[in-house]
């Protein structure tokens, strides 16, 4: 696969002011194109950077499965599904005992689905229900080779069992299977074995990220990037991104600078929360995204009493706005462009950016 060409300077910025004031418009009009359904709280792993701290709490108030068919019963009557994807995930989606039921229903009223899972359930037989049931994508999390990848997940032997996972899910035919890392500390120094280990799956996308100051990653301050690992993974995508059949990409999180926006992803940095996706999570409560800190000022309603589309249209409004140009972000000629980075690395309590790479990438 040929390598990108790269855009110059001014072709990008006026790429990115266009998609400025497209957001402006965003804030406006808000268009519905994921929409996440948090499973279950419930997972077998434990790992080190979860961002919702599954296992931490006792998951109260899970939705039914009934409630749950009955709600994409609504969003099929109230949202055009053919422009909407379906975003599975968890905790570990798959220990539900009435995963594939819902999912079968799901199939039926036509919904395009994707999950995000660990892969340790996805044995053969699971692989072939996941394809009967009309799973179109599927990320597995693997965080690191061996032990490396044990360690962060706390789960001894979980690297083989996800591995044969992702297997399973590739004999059976799935062609849109994506490996997603979290890269640390402790395993930025296998990089190009992880890629080479990969590449030799079958797979055709792996996404990179960097360990995020959110959740349980708080508490390990130790495998948080500085500025020279940022640069080493940015850099290490860049140059194995179209390098072999297996595509390399960096997540959609973070404000990269011009010299790297579009390098290492398909397009220029937009935060969805809010404006693009919208999350249910395992108790019926009506968020943005998922690894956005929970708190009960960010919930906007419950899909339990609540009208999911005038929620939709009417509430989210602390994504729509630019009450974020403030402090350091006032005074920053590139706001414009990053409108204040991700939100699910925004301060809150402190109202400023918890991750701003200015300084470090441009």
């Amino acid at each position: 696969m040929m390598n990108q060409t790269s855009l110059p300077a001014r072709v990008k910025k006026q790429h990115m002011t266009e998609l400025a004031a497209y957001k402006k418009e965003l804030y406006r009009n808000p268009r519905l194109a994921h929409l996440f359904i948090e499973m279950t709280a419930l997972c077998n792993e434990h790992c080190i950077h979860c961002g919702s701290r599954c296992g931490d709490f006792k998951e109260e108030g899970l939705l039914s499965g009934d409630e749950i068919r009955s709600f994409l019963d609504y969003v099929k009557k109230n949202f055009p599904i053919d422009r909407l994807q379906l975003c599975i995930t968890g905790g570990e989606p798959l220990l539900r005992k009435d995963f594939f039921e819902i999912m079968e229903y799901a199939r039926f009223l036509g919904f395009a689905w994707g999950m995000t899972s660990n892969g340790i359930l996805i044995t053969p037989e699971v692989a072939r229900e996941l394809k009967r049931t009309g799973m179109r994508t599927v990320s597995i999390s693997v965080d690191g080779l061996g032990e490396t990848h044990d360690w962060f997940r706390g789960r001894e032997g979980s690297y083989e069992e996800t591995m044969a996972g992702i297997r399973n899910l590739l004999e059976v035919g799935f062609d849109h299977v994506q490996i997603t890392s979290v890269i640390h500390k402790n395993n930025i120094h296998q990089l190009d074995n992880m890629y080479e280990t990969f590449c030799k799956t079958g797979v055709r996308s792996w996404r990179a990220v960097n360990i995020e100051p959110i959740g349980r990653a708080k508490e390990h301050p130790e495998l948080l990037f500085g500025p020279e690992e940022y640069k080493r993974l940015l850099t290490f995508i860049k140059e194995k991104r179209f390098a072999r059949t297996m595509e390399v990409a960096y997540g959609c999180s973070h404000y990269l600078g011009t010299e790297l926006e579009r390098e290492v992803r398909p397009w220029y940095f937009l935060c969805n929360a809010g404006i693009y996706t919208a999350a249910v999570t395992y108790n019926g409560d009506i968020t943005a995204c998922l690894d956005i800190e929970r708190r009960p000022e960010l919930v906007q309603g419950n899909i339990r009493k609540d009208d999911f589309k005038t929620v939709w249209q009417d509430k989210f409004q602390v994504y729509r706005n630019d009450s974020r140009c403030t402090g350091m972000c006032k005074k920053c000629k590139e706001y414009k462009y990053c409108g204040g980075d991700s939100f699910h690395t925004w301060d809150f309590d402190k109202n400023e950016p918890g991750v701003c790479l200015k300084g470090i990438l441009f």
